[in-house]
């Protein structure tokens, strides 16, 4: 399972490599340039490889100030497909992910506002 090492606004360093694009990480790899199709709302259509992956948990980084919005039917159908959602502001997700060692487990995180 990749570890995040830093985050700061716009940057991430996950096992030693920097990102300076919003991020997925999932069991076996990390994807970087994720780009949403609703820019700072979470549609489920951005969630095709979360999904594939079949984590038990989502953890859902929404930004420094959490600008990114999760939506109900975003929420409804993480919860239809069995994985837990937790959104927090992003520094908080990446403590929640690095906290989550052993969980079968995957993570969205917006760098920036």
């Amino acid at each position: 399972m990749p570890r995040i090492d830093r985050y700061a606004f716009g940057e991430i360093i996950i096992d030693g490599q920097t990102y300076t694009s919003d991020v997925i990480i999932l069991p076996d790899r990390t994807i970087s340039f994720w780009w949403r199709r609703e820019g700072h709302a979470l549609d489920p259509a951005d969630l095709t490889e979360v999904i594939d992956a079949a984590p038990k948990t989502f953890i859902m980084g929404c930004g420094a100030y959490g600008t990114l919005k999760v939506p109900a039917s975003t929420r409804a159908f993480l919860t239809a497909k069995g994985i837990e959602l937790i959104a927090l502001p992003t520094a908080q997700a990446v403590v929640a992910f690095n906290a989550s060692v052993g969980e079968r487990i995957a993570c969205g995180l917006h760098l920036t506002c």
